[in-house]
Formats: structure tokens, sequence, C-alpha cells
């Protein structure tokens, strides 16, 4: 590892924990307020201190150290939020470690080394010859997958406190996301289409001739060399209506048998926002590893809270921020595994 490439990390891990604070100031001022516009401008015009509203100054601004040192409102004297520390640390260890992940050694820059190539077609703009200063629109890519980092961050945080996420950790970011994807064009993880052709002319063998107008041939990666940003724009569009269409139909079905709701307003947003950076194929992915470390925490909190009275509520949002999380840091053991199920054009409707 180069020293140049340690100071990034370092550095980045340092201003991700300024970052955790202003995060944390968006998990305490969200909640409080119904629309949007509340929720944001709260961050601006309200203070730091719960009670009392004032500012914090001097040694107090200082991730970790700020609240080791003096970690009481200088006015009223009210104890800082112990949970400020772990976000702070938390969004620093996570930016690093994304960092990291996505973008190669400086000292032996080779876009192939990337943490998201996976060196098996389809991949990303990785695989594309054609590129514009590769290693700005790496950066670019992950400055994305860092604001939605920060915004799982805060959506987290609040959902486990109290089982709700606010609009103003989600729209925001997902509304950024597909601005960006489209503004870049090269921030996608898989194209928005793609198919083995010889699985193609199988199935027009099999399937009557009436739906063979579905069973068409169509190259993205050429497409997105031609058109990157609407490319771009597609992969994000794509991936938000399937990241919201999906959540919103599991939670419907579960009003239907359960007569309750199985999944809130804030779940099918928080989706929608995922698959607005990552695109349609990996949200699907992490809906489903969402539950593998979703139900042993739901089985312990069930043996915890049998006894008590009242209904049970339990946050899922935490546990999709967390599979989108693994998605990213594991994508090149992840993706070449499940290509294959997005390899069949009838999925691609």
């Amino acid at each position: 590892m180069s020293d140049s490439y340690l100071f990034a990390l370092v550095a980045i891990a340092m201003g991700g924990s300024y970052v955790g604070r202003w995060l944390h100031r968006c998990v305490v001022r969200f909640p409080p307020h119904y629309s949007l516009r509340d929720q944001l401008t709260s961050v601006w015009q309200e203070g730091d201190c719960r009670s009392c509203h004032t500012w914090e100054s001097g040694l107090q601004h200082v991730p970790l150290i700020g609240w080791l040192i003096a970690g009481r409102c200088r006015s009223c004297n009210r104890k800082m939020d112990a949970r400020r520390p772990v976000v702070e640390l938390l969004t620093g260890l996570l930016l690093a470690g994304l960092y990291w992940v996505e973008i190669p050694d400086f000292g032996s820059f080779v876009v192939e080394n990337s943490g998201l190539w996976t060196g098996r077609k389809p991949s990303g703009p990785e695989a594309i010859e054609q590129l514009w200063s590769p290693i700005v629109w790496l950066h670019l890519r992950y400055f994305l997958h860092a604001v939605l980092l920060c915004g799982l961050m805060v959506a987290t945080v609040i959902d486990f406190e109290l089982c709700i996420i606010p609009d103003g950790c989600t729209i925001p970011v997902m509304i950024f996301s597909v601005l960006f994807s489209f503004a870049v064009g090269q921030t996608w993880l898989a194209p928005v289409w793609f198919q083995d052709p010889s699985t193609v002319r199988i199935q027009k063998q099999i399937v009557p001739e009436a739906f063979h107008f579905i069973l068409f041939e169509w190259d993205a990666v050429a497409f997105s060399v031609s058109h990157p940003h609407w490319h771009g724009l597609l992969v994000s569009l794509a991936g938000l209506f399937m990241g919201a269409a999906i959540t919103w139909c599991i939670r419907a079905i579960g009003f239907l048998v359960l007569k309750k709701e199985a999944m809130g307003d804030g779940d099918v947003v928080l989706m929608a926002l995922i698959g607005a950076v990552l695109g349609w194929q990996p949200v699907l992915i992490v809906f489903f590893l969402a539950p593998l470390a979703a139900i042993p925490f739901a089985i312990g909190m069930w043996a915890l809270r049998r006894k008590q009275p009242g209904p049970q509520y339990f946050p899922y949002g935490p546990w999709l921020s967390l599979a989108a999380v693994i998605l990213l840091l594991g994508w090149q053991a992840i993706w070449p595994r499940t290509t294959p199920l997005f390899d069949l054009s009838l999925i691609h409707i």
C-alpha cells in the first residue's frame, strides 16, 4: 500500500467522522417533524442540544473527542447522546472501508483492481474500453455510494429507535442519485439489460410466437458506450421502480394475510433509494439478502419480548441497509454467483 493511498484512507476516516457528526444531527432533528421541508430546515435552524437547542462550541465540535472531553451542553448541562460517537466512528470506518474496496491503490492504479470489478461479463463500466479519466469516474461512483451510506446510516439509527424512516434521509438522496447517475453516466454496477443470446434462441422455440416480441436481444453495454448518460438514467430509474415495487408488493401481501402492515412506507422509499443508486438487479439481491441478517435478530427480539404486553414492532429498514452495505463490500463474490439468475430474458420484461 502506497503512502499516498494510506494517507487518503486516514483522511477519509477522519473526514467521515465529521460527516457522522452531521448525520447524528439529522438523527436527532428529523423525527419530531412530519414534513420533508421541516425535517431538512431543522438541521440548520435548531441547535445541537435536544433540550434547550443551544449550539455546541469549542471542543464539542470535534468528533469522538468532543463527546469524551466536553460531553454536556454548556447551557442546560444535559449530557450528549451516547450514540453520537458511535455514529461518528461507524461513519468514518464505513466510508474509509468503502474507499479501500472501490478505489485501487494509487501506486499501481489499474481499473480492474477495483473491488467492484468481477472479471465476468456483463460487468460494470470497468469493462468499457472507451473510458474518460478512469480514476475520476471511479471516485465519482464512490462519492455516490458514500452518499447512499450516509442516508442509510441516518435511516438505520432512527428506525432502530423509533421504528420509522423519515423522508429526510431518503427522498433527497434518491433525487440526487437519479440526477447524479444521469450526469455522470458511469456509476452503474450492472447494465440495465443483458441476456445470453443462446438463451433467447432456445426460448423462442418454446414460447408461442405471439410473445416473441419480448424475447429480443439488446446489448446494453454497447448502448452505454454510445449514450452513457441515458443508460445511467435508465439504470437508476429501473432500480428505483424495482426497489419500490417489490417492497410495496410484499407490504400489500403481508397486509392481506396478516391483516397488519408487514413493512412500512419508509421501507418502500428506502428500497427505492437503494435501487436508484445500485440498479434493479442489485436491489433484488439486497431484498433477498436482508432476511438472512434479520431473521436471527428477530428471533432473539421475540424471545426477549414475548412476555411483554401490546404489539411488538420489528424495524426492517436497518437490515435492508445492512444488506446494501454487504452487497457493495462483497460485490466481487456476490455478483458472479447471481448473474445467471438475471441472464434469462423473460425476467427483463
